[in-house]
């Protein structure tokens, strides 16, 4: 956990922690959406909540203020790859912050024990693609 906090970090990205009394709810960062030159304005998102601290707020907390981090940085995309299809609370949010769904990979992953679907979703962040990168 320490190196990948260390990783986003080293690229200039956020890595956001919700703690209450000392206890951590839950983290969320940001990673490059792939290596590639072409894709160093996109990034994608990761959040992750306790057990113990679901539907508590906590991702209406964090998704937030890393989409503005994210913004501020430069980036002009944010993609979401939620595990799950039937994972709704994590669609829902990024729906209520303005993610789109642009995608289901069909049983892409098998845990425990099940085949599992992912979830694309996409925002703009700022200008988003409406400009080129430096014409903002």
């Amino acid at each position: 956990m320490r190196k990948r906090r260390a990783a986003v970090l080293d690229l200039g990205l956020p890595h956001l922690v919700a703690e209450r009394a000392g206890r951590v709810l839950g983290y969320a960062y940001a990673g490059n959406w792939r290596p590639r030159p072409a894709y160093k304005f996109s990034v994608e998102d990761s959040i992750y909540i306790d057990k113990d601290a679901v539907g508590q707020g906590v991702g209406k907390a964090l998704l937030p203020v890393l989409i503005e981090q994210c913004t501020a940085t430069g980036k002009r995309q944010m993609v979401a790859v939620i595990g799950d299809s039937a994972h709704t609370p994590s669609i829902r949010l990024h729906a209520a912050y303005g993610f789109e769904m642009v995608g289901t990979l069909k049983s892409i992953g098998f845990k425990f024990g099940r085949w599992l679907d992912s979830v694309l979703m996409q925002r703009p962040l700022g200008v988003g693609d409406t400009t080129p990168p430096g014409e903002d």
